[in-house]
């Protein structure tokens, strides 16, 4: 009797606990693949499709190769039913990242509040756009004499674009260079540099940087697509494009980065509204480009060099984008890139790939460096930062500051050699 009544206690707790558990919680996760065959290429086209992936890398289903690796986005409904599909097809991948949703709280966390005057951890996080907004605010008000806010547009949908100018020197400046941050709205790594480049360049004492900031005027766009950056904040992590209406349509934006004013929508770039690559309805259609594009066209004699700020393939490009032929410059341009990858190794020995945008990942038209170089900007270059897929778009942030300190020492050493040149 009394092994009875155990035996029905037990079985009670048992299935009690089994009613109380919860069933494991469905998670997005990001699938890296592969492909060897072009039967695998055109597998992999058609389960995008009809899943809805979100192709973290490349840029566009049209970019993907035999024996490059694929990053590919998977909402939790569809994960193990299309890596059930992958496993039947006989086509390898594995799991990069096993809960995105767990990645995204933890970048989400709460900040330390804003100090300017001093690095410290809110450096070290990643911000909204508000808090953004304010950190410029703050830091014009703290060093007004040099370091001023230019309001350069609004945007597709009525926010303010802010760009600062950073100079030192008594003496009038012998040229400019411009870093922008944050064109795709994903890459939050981006403007998470561009904080903490301004703050380096005002904190330090280092004579070469000194010499840099008496000698040029650096203009920072800490977010350029604000619209997107936002959109990223309250809606979808992993929107790519800036906000605007596409006229017949129901998708919403451009990609920032093929809407410029150089072999406009050719290879690489796309004319469907849905695509991430959709160049806009014409060159300089957006705001956001038409902007900065105005801002350069009022100092294109004055402006040294351009550096755009991506994430993420641990990348540093220079022009074209639009030709495999290499640019009248391309000596001079791999030198410096060549260089600045080695000082930026000799920090936290992360390696980069170095080259023209076109030989180095593929052909894409329409794109800002580009247009820079074009218009008579010779420095023209692209930092694609960390990593290159374990974390992808989701850098934690326990890695943000050693990505800008090997991202500030290689910009500098950029910068040094511009110095030397005017």
């Amino acid at each position: 009797m009394t092994i009875y009544i155990l035996m029905c206690l037990l079985l009670s707790f048992t299935i009690e606990l089994a009613v109380s558990t919860p069933p494991p919680r469905e998670r997005d996760q990001v699938l890296c693949i592969t492909p060897t065959l072009n039967e695998e290429l055109q597998f992999i086209r058609q389960i995008s499709s009809q899943y809805k992936t979100i192709l973290w890398h490349p840029s566009s289903l049209s970019d993907i190769r035999n024996n490059s690796e694929i990053h590919l986005y998977v909402n939790a409904s569809y994960a193990e039913e299309l890596k059930m599909r992958l496993n039947s097809a006989h086509t390898t991948y594995r799991v990069m990242i096993e809960d995105v949703q767990q990645l995204i709280e933890k970048q989400k966390g709460i900040n330390q509040p804003l100090t300017p005057r001093g690095f410290s951890s809110y450096y070290e996080q990643y911000h909204s756009l508000d808090e953004i907004y304010f950190w410029m605010s703050q830091m014009v008000r703290n060093y007004p004499s040099f370091i001023q806010q230019i309001l350069i547009g609004p945007s597709s949908e009525k926010r303010l674009i802010y760009v600062l100018k950073i100079f030192k020197g008594t003496s009038p400046p012998k040229g400019a260079v411009w870093i922008d941050c944050g064109i795709h709205a994903r890459e939050w790594v981006s403007p998470a540099f561009c904080l903490w480049f301004v703050q380096h360049l005002i904190g330090t004492q280092d004579k070469v940087i000194a010499d840099i900031v008496n000698t040029l005027e650096i203009y920072v766009l800490p977010v350029w697509n604000v619209d997107g950056y936002e959109y990223t904040w309250t809606t979808d992590r992993f929107w790519r494009k800036n906000r605007s209406r596409n006229k017949g349509s129901e998708c919403f934006g451009t990609d920032l980065n093929r809407n410029w004013d150089v072999n406009w929508c050719g290879k690489g770039a796309s004319k469907d509204p849905c695509s991430q690559i959709f160049c806009g309805e014409y060159p300089e259609s957006e705001p956001e480009v038409k902007a900065v594009a105005t801002f350069f066209r009022q100092r294109l004699n004055h402006i040294k060099s351009y550096i755009s700020v991506h994430s993420y393939s641990q990348m540093l490009l220079f022009p074209y984008s639009y030709t495999t032929s290499n640019s009248r410059d391309h000596a001079e341009l791999h030198h410096v890139a060549q260089k600045a990858v080695n000082v930026l190794k000799s920090v936290h020995h992360t390696s980069y790939t170095y080259g023209t945008s076109a030989q180095t990942i593929y052909l894409s038209t329409g794109c800002s460096d580009d247009w820079a170089y074009d218009m008579g900007i010779k420095y023209s270059f692209t930092f694609e930062l960390r990593d290159r897929g374990r974390y992808g778009f989701l850098l934690p942030m326990h890695l943000i500051k050693p990505t800008c300190e090997e991202t500030t020492a290689a910009i500098i050493e950029m910068l040094y050699h511009i110095v030397k040149t005017v």
